[in-house]
């Protein structure tokens, strides 16, 4: 099976990193560098399976 990911993916995976560190922001407030690096890493790692898992199940 191959995975194909476009142009428009990698906006789908922006802007499910950008929404998840927001919400994930607001909710946990982290208070040192290290917390919003991790929230970072986590929102990005979330929205790319997401997007990854969306195309295997389209596919």
């Amino acid at each position: 099976m191959h995975i194909h990911l476009q142009s428009s993916h990698l906006v789908a995976i922006i802007a499910i990193a950008l929404s998840t560190a927001l919400l994930l922001a607001v909710k946990i407030r982290p208070a040192t560098w290290r917390g919003v690096l991790f929230e970072a890493i986590l929102a990005n790692v979330g929205a790319i399976l997401a997007v990854l898992a969306f195309e295997v199940l389209t596919a």
